[in-house]
């Protein structure tokens, strides 16, 4: 857990800002520096607040705030309530509240319990993987007297999924990477093509390659150096962290043109293991497999 910088509330002055705020529906309480000091830290003590962080150049935290948006619709409708607070963070027009909460890329999901902060989950969860996630940090809360007991109404999600996927959520839950990219193998072994499965090795296969890496020096350095194919690659896993998939895309796509034979081998199935993390139908990835094609042909 980790707290709020003691001089957050007087930081910045949001009125500064002239980012225009993305018209779509929102899920949750849209979170301004002024609310999270007031009243959702306040509101922490009675009951665990969930926060998704997104931008508008992320499909993807804009498709998990849509499935915790429902989740919470869902919870509400029930006799005792949610249970829980949802709150969205607009990373493009918020960054004082981003960099309080220490947000490095989107989508990332936070508690706020007792005023401190636990971070969920920095990946694309399907909706029984959100369910488990919330369930648990609901019961913690729980036991340190935030909001009521779970009812363990949730077995029935859990028995749904696959042994293979629960052993990796547990690896990534400790942080183990390594032992949750040996699961999803195992998973695609038996189950060859599996979507889930697939998904999530390119996914925990991108944390692993971005961890510990300063997204911000690697793609700077990349931008000086283009000829550095591991750097190019590497700024383009950062970038695709990060939800700019245009800027992604485009550098690699820029080093196919210009690279070898052999190169371009390997800058493509880089490129393709790319285009797994990204919605079929985002216009970006129909764009950029265009543009793909007629980079290699």
């Amino acid at each position: 857990m980790t707290s709020l910088p003691r001089n957050f509330g007087s930081a910045f002055d949001l009125s500064s800002l002239k980012n225009p705020v993305t018209p779509q529906e929102l899920a949750g309480v849209p979170i301004t520096k002024e609310n999270l000091m007031g009243d959702v830290l306040p509101a922490s003590h009675a009951q665990v607040v969930v926060l998704i962080c997104w931008s508008s150049r992320s499909t993807q935290s804009q498709a998990v705030m849509t499935a915790l948006g429902q989740l919470h619709a869902t919870d509400s409708a029930k006799p005792e309530g949610a249970g829980w607070l949802l709150g969205n963070v607009n990373v493009d027009t918020e960054p004082e509240v981003a960099q309080a909460l220490q947000v490095k890329s989107v989508p990332l999901a936070l508690a706020i319990v007792q005023e401190q902060v636990v971070p969920l989950f920095e990946t694309v969860p399907t909706v029984p993987q959100l369910r488990m996630v919330i369930d648990k940090v609901l019961s913690l809360a729980a036991e340190r007297g935030v909001g009521a007991p779970v009812s363990p109404s949730t077995s029935d999600v859990e028995e749904k999924l696959e042994p293979e996927e629960i052993k990796a959520l547990e690896a990534l839950d400790k942080g183990d990477f390594a032992e949750a990219k040996t699961v999803y193998r195992e998973w695609l072994n038996r189950s060859p093509n599996n979507s889930l499965a697939l998904l999530g090795l390119a996914q925990v296969e991108l944390l692993i390659r971005i961890a510990g890496v300063d997204s911000d020096d690697v793609i700077a350095r990349a931008n000086l150096d283009p000829v550095d194919l591991a750097l190019t690659k590497l700024a383009a896993d950062c970038e695709i962290a990060q939800g700019n998939f245009e800027a992604s895309f485009a550098r690699l796509i820029t080093a196919v043109k210009r690279a070898s034979v052999e190169d371009r081998k390997d800058l493509r199935e880089h490129l393709v293991a790319l285009f797994a993390l990204v919605d079929p139908a985002d216009p970006i990835l129909i764009r950029a497999r265009q543009q793909l094609a007629s980079a290699l042909f």
